[in-house]
């Protein structure tokens, strides 16, 4: 369904829905953007299909001759759990600087599952190009976090140049079918449910837009959504290619010019069917012939097309493919770099947008004082640690090198075994006092023992000054 011309909602080039800043949405508009996200969730829905391995080759028409081979490489289940491991296998870092108010976020990180959370919520901005994280009263009045599929939700912005969220819409049908969707849209200040008409409302206590959207660019394509054609193309050269082998498995033997009736029965003395066999004595015995039935042999050229699919799929997604024996022979950390490199850079944008969801996330959070204080989620600190092999030996090489010339906190950085070069120095800084302390030819407290005897020669010293 189009968005009728006299509507107030207008629909952009990267599927966002605006609606004019301060304007309550009228039923109308309702039906329209929920019409409008019901044709959007047609392309998750394939794309859901693909990642699983539904891909169009099974449910095609069936071959009326010959093998019938239905097989299905699944590049897009590859690419997405590839690039999500990269991304969010090593769980991001958030912190607050003062300890309280850190242990507090960490609680409630650890109480709703975060990492987790983020783990789908990554994955579902991969696989669909967006994804939505939803806040929530519990029973107990506990602020909860919750994972929303693009399918039955959607953002509406403002349409100011900043486009800030105007309202989060969740809908399902209705399954006793009094009307064709039920659902919610939140506002920054309350909530109203709908079904028919605009009904109950309820106050938000946040004061803002309780959810937040996820992408990971803000053209809103998933990580495989440029290969799509190409990974179908493969599921068909692979099958014909199957199909091809199991020809020459089935091919059929002829025997041209052979009498291979010795009973006199007027049949060959061997089942032509069960052995494929096609069987004719009516030509002259020097004349005979026996030899396969073949048809011309494509496998180079099917091999050339396979190698230049799976080529064009790993390029054009931009995701590695780590099975590739150049890939896995070469151990040189800025060799394997500048092989990842398309995947960092694609990576570090998703950090971009990943922070800034983030941000508002916690903004929400703290918005009741609970957890921190309201302006605390300006002072948190993220770390996104890309999930890569490391050569700690060579790390531990450069971080030597480097003690001499930078900092030992900038040392320490370069070593992925250091999750925060600061509490590292501390803890090391600790261990050298610790073992001055107690190193040997030193008595315990030998800095006490000092002060007596500073003490005493400094009383002797006044004592012949008086």
């Amino acid at each position: 369904m189009a968005i009728s011309s006299n509507s107030d909602v207008q629909v952009t080039d990267n599927h966002l829905l605006l609606y004019p800043k301060e304007q309550e949405i009228t039923k109308e508009d309702l039906q329209s953007m929920i019409s409008q996200n019901e044709d959007w969730a047609k392309e998750y829905h394939e794309n859901w299909s693909l990642y699983v391995g539904e891909h169009d080759i099974l449910s095609a028409a069936k071959k009326i001759f010959g093998p019938d081979n239905r097989l299905v490489v699944n590049m897009p289940h590859y690419i997405v759990d590839t690039f999500n491991g990269y991304f969010m296998g090593n769980p991001p870092k958030i912190t607050l600087p003062d300890k309280g108010q850190n242990q507090s976020l960490q609680d409630w990180n650890d109480s709703n599952s975060l990492q987790d959370r983020l783990n789908e919520v990554s994955k579902q901005a991969d696989l669909y190009g967006r994804s939505f994280l939803f806040f929530y009263q519990d029973e107990d009045a506990e602020t909860k976090v919750a994972v929303v599929s693009p399918q039955k939700a959607f953002m509406v912005y403002d349409d100011t140049v900043a486009q800030r969220p105007l309202a989060f819409i969740t809908y399902a049908k209705d399954r006793k079918g009094k009307s064709q969707w039920l659902g919610n849209i939140y506002y920054a200040t309350k909530t109203v449910a709908f079904g028919d008409e605009l009904g109950e409302e309820t106050p938000n206590p946040y004061g803002m837009v309780p959810a937040v959207e996820f992408f990971d660019n803000v053209e809103r394509q998933g990580v495989f959504d440029n290969v799509k054609t190409l990974c179908q193309s493969l599921d068909k050269v692979l099958s014909q290619k199957a199909n091809q082998v199991e020809y020459f498995d089935n091919a059929y033997l002829k025997a041209l010019g052979l009498n291979l009736d010795k009973d006199g029965d007027g049949k060959p003395d061997v089942d032509i069917m069960q052995n494929h066999m096609i069987y004719s004595p009516d030509a002259e015995a020097a004349d005979a012939v026996v030899d396969f039935i073949s048809k011309p042999d494509g496998d180079t050229m099917q091999e050339n097309m396979l190698n230049r699919l799976m080529d064009l799929i790993y390029q054009t997604s931009q995701v590695v493919n780590l099975n590739d024996k150049e890939f896995s022979g070469n151990s040189s950390g800025v060799a394997l770099k500048y092989k990842m490199l398309p995947m960092q850079n694609m990576a570090a944008n998703k950090e971009r947008k990943f922070r800034q969801g983030l941000r508002q996330c916690y903004r929400i959070l703290f918005s009741l004082g609970r957890v921190a204080p309201e302006d605390a989620w300006s002072d948190l600190d993220f770390n996104f640690p890309r999930n890569m092999p490391a050569n700690v030996e060579s790390e531990a090489d450069t971080a030597q090198k480097l003690s001499g010339i930078t900092s030992q906190e900038t040392a320490l950085s370069v070593l992925s075994i250091v999750d925060d070069p600061k509490e590292e120095l501390k803890r090391k800084q600790e261990e050298q006092a610790e073992k001055v302390k107690n190193m040997p030819g030193l008595p315990f407290a030998a800095t006490d023992q000092q002060k007596g005897q500073d003490e005493s020669l400094g009383g002797e010293a006044d004592g012949e000054e008086e």
